[in-house]
């Protein structure tokens, strides 16, 4: 009993480099490259929104301080998210998908 048909049994995709085989992109390899795309997208949005944030000034009384410098990174940070994550976004992520989709494709 040999276990090669076992192993030819995965659906494998040629990189053109000797002896490399990749596998070919399937349901989860999709999944994983969305989730990808919107991470990605989450960490473009936060860095420009932490840009448009660095010229607001802060309240007086009741803003201001070592607190509010710590935790608005945080809030930058989960605005980013929520874009990312409603609908499509800016884009961004749906194009990193197609790409990283792309680059595991028969070429």
């Amino acid at each position: 009993m040999s276990i090669l048909p076992a192993m030819t049994a995965t659906p494998y995709t040629d990189t053109g480099a000797p002896g490399v085989r990749m596998p070919k992109a399937g349901a989860t390899d999709t999944a994983r490259a969305a989730k990808a795309g919107r991470q990605f997208e989450s960490m473009f949005m936060s860095q420009m929104f932490q840009h448009m944030f660095e010229g607001i000034k802060t309240d007086g009384i009741f803003g201001g301080g070592s607190g509010e410098q710590m935790f608005r990174s945080l809030l930058v940070d989960e605005y980013g998210k929520m874009v990312a994550s409603k609908g499509n976004g800016i884009g961004i992520g749906s194009a990193v998908q197609k790409m990283l989709l792309s680059h595991q494709e028969v070429q």
